[in-house]
């Protein structure tokens, strides 16, 4: 079954609830990238959160840049969502795995770090797009996320995010959720949502249980409090092109465009998310110099 994200209001409107299968989404960027163990689950739980944040907050035509730098050895993360569930994201360092932590789970905090810091930048379309950011408190990001949502837009917030990596490197499963606290809703409800994230197992293991995301947000907020609204597929495809990257060369220094010329004989230009190749011709190059010195 391919991906999708489940938007839901719960307990009449008190608390909005969102549930994502990313599976092969997240399978894809594995794939892509090569990462190993600690790095699928980094750069995983951090496609799960964007499409989850991105599905709650932007609409239309917007679109969301998260940026995850910790101190830990994966390096910088980014991660770009929009409003339509398309994903991609890239890691400076894909080749990271490290031993299992206390909970003979995969160290995403070792991996990620715990020094560091969290932004969210929102392209809705203004003049100036919209930038938020806030330390690192976890590492583990599923609580880093809920930190965004409470200091950064004021949402109180519950978001859980899971990467299951098989011995081969290869991703089992991968899914999230993210519950938003409504004004004026009552001490019981909030009660029974503290209580039923306690009890509840971790998302991977309840996708790996043939849960899926309707009855992942039937599990945490039971069904009769469950009003699905709508449900959105979700997929991991990245928009470069070559034209693309021309109008990023003729943004560098003329004389770097030369050297180009004149030592490698052309250019190629990779892109982060996707590892496209783009090869440029020396008369390419000088097309771009030409054009961007007629500006």
């Amino acid at each position: 079954m391919a991906d999708y994200l489940v938007k839901s209001l719960a307990y009449d409107g008190q608390l909005r609830a969102y549930a994502i299968d990313a599976t092969q989404t997240v399978a894809y960027a594995q794939k892509a990238h090569d990462t190993w163990s600690a790095a699928s689950a980094a750069l995983g739980r951090s496609i799960v959160g964007t499409v989850l944040l991105s599905s709650a907050s932007l609409s239309g035509n917007e679109k969301m840049t998260v940026k995850i730098q910790g101190d830990g050895p994966v390096g910088g993360i980014v991660v770009d969502g929009n409003a339509n569930g398309t994903v991609k994201g890239y890691l400076q360092h894909p080749h990271v795995h490290l031993p299992l932590n206390d909970n003979h789970k995969i160290d995403v905090k070792g991996a990620v770090g715990t020094q560091g810091m969290l932004s969210v930048t929102k392209d809705m379309g203004l003049k100036d797009p919209f930038t938020g950011q806030v330390p690192l408190v976890s590492g583990e990001l599923g609580e880093d996320f809920t930190y965004y949502l409470a200091k950064s837009e004021q949402i109180p917030s519950a978001v859980g995010l899971s990467v299951f990596v098989k011995d081969n490197n290869l991703i089992e499963s991968a899914g999230g959720f993210m519950i938003q606290v409504m004004p004026g809703a009552t001490d019981d409800v909030l009660d029974h949502l503290e209580q039923r994230l306690n009890e509840i197992p971790m998302v991977s293991q309840m996708m790996k249980d043939g849960k899926t995301p309707e009855e992942i947000l039937y599990e945490i907020l039971g069904q009769e409090n469950v009003k699905v609204l709508d449900t959105l597929p979700v997929k991991y495809e990245c928009d470069c092109n070559k034209d693309r990257f021309a109008e990023a060369l003729s943004s560098i220094p003329a004389y770097q465009i030369d050297e180009m010329i004149a030592q490698d004989h052309g250019a190629e230009a990779v892109c982060h998310f996707c590892g496209k190749k783009y090869q440029f011709t020396e008369e390419e190059l000088q097309q771009i110099k030409e054009k961007a010195n007629a500006k």
